[in-house]
């Protein structure tokens, strides 16, 4: 069997964020526009493929000054750096439905090796014949790798913004028509 392709269907996917704030609680975020691809060879993990192209101005935190301020040049810069891209080089079984799919990150034009760890869902058919399939997936990635290292530094220790971003996929999948 070779590898199916899939087109990731956006209106029943998300890409979802967490970083701290503040020390002692979370901003959690969402980008609202986005598209990408799964070629999945079930057989042989290794011919399969995900590409995923995010419009970084699309950042939503339901805050739209914090939104701003995300889009700025303090972080994603989203004039200059219009798309963060993901684009597998690996993907390889882990215990039960489990995947790791490694690739690279880019932001801000800065590209990174990380490691996705990945559940599947499992495959149904829609009601209107379709056939689909779903993942959900982490990765956590330090931003000043990624060269957003905005932050300011708080009067009680510590600082405004945390270092770490987890970030979560829900993934869900349609099959050309046969």
């Amino acid at each position: 069997m070779s590898a199916q392709n899939w087109k990731i269907d956006t209106a029943h996917s998300d890409v979802f964020f967490t970083v701290r704030h503040l020390v002692i609680t979370k901003v959690r975020g969402r980008f609202g526009k986005w598209q990408g691809t799964l070629s999945l060879d079930e057989q042989d993990l290794s011919k399969s493929q995900v590409e995923v192209s995010i419009d970084a101005a699309s950042i939503d935190t339901n805050e739209e000054k914090r939104d701003g301020h995300l889009r700025s040049a303090d972080f994603l810069d989203a004039d200059k750096f219009p798309k963060l891209t993901f684009k597998s080089t690996k993907i390889e079984a882990a215990a039960g439905d489990k995947l790791r799919v490694t690739g690279d990150l880019t932001i801000r034009d800065v590209t990174k090796s990380v490691t996705l760890d990945v559940e599947k869902l499992g495959n149904a058919k829609d009601p209107w014949g379709n056939t689909r399939i779903a993942f959900n997936g982490h990765v956590a990635i330090v931003r000043d790798d990624f060269g957003v290292t905005y932050n300011q530094a708080l009067e009680t220790g510590g600082f405004l913004v945390g270092k770490q971003v987890d970030i979560d996929l829900e993934l869900q999948a349609t099959a050309p028509a046969a």
